[in-house]
């Protein structure tokens, strides 16, 4: 039997709930309907959601029909709890959105059909609400086309197996969503059912069904629609599950609500997984629980594609991923508005901050907030239907009775500018340096890290750590403490001491370095936004445009619709939160305001903010902005003006701007004094792809040859061997280079050219290395000289081999050619162009052969006094030792 997980969706008020119960009535699973105004739904048994006739908790239903089980996620329809309804998403194979026949497509509905392209979940439609007066079925069916999907089709009467003009409509419509369908329908007149369901599961069609869930009309049409036009996700073998939901029963027992995706799970079985905080965790499930409404039945085994509930996990959370599956994306909703928590006098604070962190996990729209310094609680939520809700279960869970503020808007901060933010922590028996450059993204990119970082100067297990520790906190900004967000902070260099150092030293110099970036950066307050959907009385048009524009808010072009006006636009969440009831007022009740989270964007009132909150970062002592050093035995502190000048590495950007100026220098005096040998080769390059320019990559190190060395160049023959190396088959057929690239492909890049430069040295040969730039969009062929040998990148649509292939022709007969590289088909045009070749392997035991006998010539030639440095020194660095004595590196970088 078909199995699948199917939600209902809807914007409040549409009647999902009443469907729900009209869904679960035809399928037998209740004797009859329940009524949200009755207080009797199936679905809805928390007090407060009688109370108020809404859904606050998403709940479960097992219900059959002919062949095709459906677990049934009903989910709150309020934007309030939007964030209860988007982790339901995560785990469902089709969707049910609900749309008031009588109200159309409105604000939260645009909202949903977003998050459900997001997560890519097939949709059907189910248009409520169609016996009410005025309802009109075609202008229902253009307006899901024009304001949802054009592949939005009606499977009413057409849909039928009965022949005639609304089902030659029907298939018409259906074949237009598909080419392949398309071809088809032309050919043999008809479209299978298969590729119907092919074509839903795809989300190219939307069946749409018309009907009133109240009365059961047309919801047996979307049942069977359902049965025919769906498929059974296929699962794999191996055990995966998907954690959308934490709660407690009624017990206290800690629920973690999964839906099973792969293999099976059985009961006392251990999981593994990691928490929040990065910490590993490892437990044994005691119960398998599968609930329909407030009922459930124990089960030994869960096989893939059960909802099911699991006790004895305690460090779960939403959208973690178990065995296979992996962890989802953080929720695209947020919440925007923090109140503070007043508690009643001689309440236990930390007590209750406990019981807050527990609702912390059940509620994902709930955000507690622990101001240390004040001893105060605050709490960030999406609305004021929240904080009821919220107040009803601390008192029903807890036994006390709260009350909250009247709340202020959680503002963000980001950078304009591109600054290097440095930490230091080195109290006695501590070491920790870190580097790192903090740039501004765009709007709404959130927090990136990234590393540049070379392993030579910091090993990898390190950098991973600085990395996590920028990702484990929410670093506060300088102008109001408020989170930062819209930048990428990547890892520019790190030192460690061999003895010293533990994991809390990078911690405290990573959280430091941040903060000393932030103190010099050009910071900007960023401020929520809503969009909303405005509809006024059309006599109401000039007042409801005045407020958005006093507002600070930006509207589209009114549309007028019969004897109303629609306004769509943006505006701040801070002048707009009361504007609902305002909206109800001056129209009369006859208004109607829907709001939805847009995002952040610059603040209007920026200097208004700011004196208002009057926060001073100097004073902030968990967030210090300086860095501490040792001297003679005892730990010390330097305020973050005076960083930079205390720090033990040199600052990045610095070296960038020398590394620019000395490759300025370089190309300079390379241009006058090109010596015969880099003509010729030039000159190939020219014959063979025109005349190219060489680029100034930022960041690469070049030595200024000194005059008498040119005349030195000047005097050598001109070279006559070539070696060509093909690049990225050499960097992923060297395991260091292999591993190095996983991490950073750029350093790879790197570490072969520093490695060519010293072959060319010890070896006399002329060195090209060539890279692929095959995949990369509007590249165009770079040619540059890197130390002394030649980088070449090729241009969009050229592979390496295509290029190397044409420089062996070129020079081929004249010169003796070698190619390295392990592609087999290189290596047949290599040898029928009178050229010799190397596997990568091969290449690989030369540079070692070539490291060896560079260290026996230093030994030999510096006599028989032991130099115990190389008996502890890797190959590379002995190499790079080499080139300091020959002259090889730029002594002064």
């Amino acid at each position: 039997m078909k199995q699948i997980t199917l939600g209902v969706l809807a914007h409040v008020d549409a009647g999902k709930t009443t469907l729900s119960e009209a869904l679960l009535y035809l399928c037998g699973r209740i004797r009859k309907p329940g009524r949200v105004d009755n207080q009797d739904a199936y679905l809805d048994t928390y007090e407060l959601e009688k109370k108020r006739g809404i859904t606050i908790f998403s709940k479960q239903a097992l219900m059959q029909w002919e062949d095709i089980r459906i677990t049934l996620l009903d989910t709150p329809g309020h934007v309030d709890f939007s964030a209860e309804m988007e982790r339901v998403l995560q785990v469902l194979d089709y969707a049910i959105l609900v749309i008031s026949g009588a109200d159309g497509v409105q604000g939260h509905t645009r909202t949903l059909w977003k998050l459900l392209e997001r997560y890519q979940i097939p949709v059907f439609l189910f248009v409520n609400k169609m016996d009410q007066p005025g309802t009109d079925r075609e202008e229902r069916m253009r307006e899901l086309k024009s304001q949802l999907d054009s592949g939005c089709v009606d499977f009413g009467d057409g849909a039928g197996p009965a022949a005639g003009e609304a089902r030659e409509q029907f298939l018409e419509e259906l074949a237009l969503c598909d080419e392949e369908v398309m071809e088809h329908y032309l050919e043999h007149g008809t479209v299978e059912r298969e590729e119907i369901c092919r074509m839903t599961a795809e989300r190219k069609v939307f069946p749409c069904f018309f009907g009133s869930a109240l009365k059961i009309e047309g919801v047996a049409e979307l049942l069977n629609g359902l049965a025919a036009y769906s498929r059974e996700p296929d699962c794999p073998e191996a055990f995966g599950a998907k954690v959308f939901k934490i709660s407690r029963d009624s017990q206290g027992n800690r629920l973690t609500h999964v839906k099973i995706t792969g293999g099976r799970l059985r009961v006392k079985e251990l999981l593994a997984g990691t928490g929040r905080d990065e910490t590993p965790w490892e437990e044994k499930i005691d119960q398998i629980r599968l609930y329909s409404g407030e009922k459930y039945e124990m089960l030994q085994e869960a096989r893939a594609g059960s909802v099911c509930a699991l006790t004895g996990l305690s460090s779960t959370w939403p959208g973690e991923g178990l065995g296979e599956e992996t962890d989802t994306e953080d929720p695209y909703l947020e919440p925007v508005l923090e109140y503070k928590l007043e508690l009643p006098e001689g309440t236990d604070i930390h007590r209750m901050l406990q019981n807050m962190r527990c609702l912390e996990e059940e509620e994902p729209m709930l955000r507690v907030v622990w101001e240390e310094e004040l001893g105060e609680i605050y709490v960030r939520l999406m609305g004021e239907v929240q904080i009821e809700i919220l107040r009803s279960l601390i008192l029903d869970r807890f036994g006390v009775e709260v009350n909250f503020d009247t709340g202020r808007v959680v503002y963000k901060e980001t950078i304009l500018n591109t600054v290097e933010g440095v930490g230091h922590y080195e109290p006695l028996r501590h070491y920790a340096e870190v580097h790192l450059l903090l740039e501004p993204g765009e709007r709404g990119s959130g927090l990136r890290f990234a590393s540049v970082c070379s392993e030579d100067q910091l090993s990898l297990n390190w950098q991973r750590l600085i990395l996590t520790h920028l990702g484990e906190k929410v670093h506060r900004g300088v102008l109001t403490g408020s989170a930062i967000t819209d930048m990428k902070i990547t890892l520019t260099a790190g030192k460690a001491h061999l003895k010293h150092t533990e994991g809390g030293d990078f911690r405290q110099a990573t959280y430091r370095a941040v903060r000393q970036g932030l103190m010099q950066a050009d910071s900007i307050l960023l401020e929520p936004y809503y969009e909303f959907y405005l509809e006024v009385p059309v006599e109401m048009t000039g007042r409801a445009l005045t407020d958005i524009q006093n507002m600070g808010g930006e509207c589209e072009p009114p549309v007028q619709e019969k004897e109303m006006t629609v306004l769509k636009g943006r505006a701040p969440v801070a002048a707009m939160r009361d504007y609902a009831r305002e909206t109800a007022a001056y129209t009369r009740g006859r208004g109607h305001l829907t709001c939805t989270f847009r995002g952040y964007d610059v603040c209007r009132s920026q200097e208004e903010v700011l004196a208002r909150i009057g926060y001073e970062p100097d004073r902030d002592e968990e967030n210090p902005s300086g860095s501490i050093f040792c001297s003679h035995g005892a730990g010390y502190f330097v305020p973050w003006q005076e960083v930079p000048d205390h720090m033990h590495l040199p600052a990045y950007q610095k070296q960038q701007r020398q590394a620019e100026e000395t490759a300025a220098t370089r190309r300079k005096e390379t241009q006058a004094v090109w010596g015969e040998d880099e003509k010729e080769l030039e000159e190939i390059f020219i014959r063979t792809y025109g005349k190219v320019e060489r680029r100034n990559q930022e960041g690469w190190k070049r030595r200024v040859a000194a005059p008498a060395e040119e005349k030195e160049k000047k005097k050598r023959p001109v070279q006559t061997e070539y070696l060509l190396v093909d690049g990225y088959n050499v960097i992923f057929a060297w395991e260091d280079l292999k591993e190095l690239a996983k991490v950073n492909i750029s350093g790879a890049r790197h570490k072969l050219m520093d490695i060519l430069c010293n072959y060319q040295g010890y070896k006399g040969c002329q060195v090209i290395l060539v890279y692929d730039a095959y995949q990369v969009e509007g590249e165009q062929m770079e040619i540059m000289k890197y130390h002394n040998i030649h980088v070449v990148y090729t241009k969009e649509a050229e592979t390496a081999d295509q290029y190397i292939e044409k420089v062996v022709h070129e020079i081929g007969r004249k010169y003796h050619v070698t190619v390295v590289t392990s592609d087999g088909v290189e290596q047949v045009v290599t040898l029928g162009q009178g050229g010799t070749l190397i596997s990568a392997r091969e290449f690989e035991e030369d540079i070692k052969i070539m490291r060896r006998q560079l260290r026996e010539e230093y030994l030999e030639k510096h006599g028989s006094s032991r130099n115990y440095l190389f008996d502890h020194m890797d190959e590379d660095l002995a190499g790079h030792m080499e080139d300091i004595r020959l002259g090889r590196t730029d002594l002064e970088e």
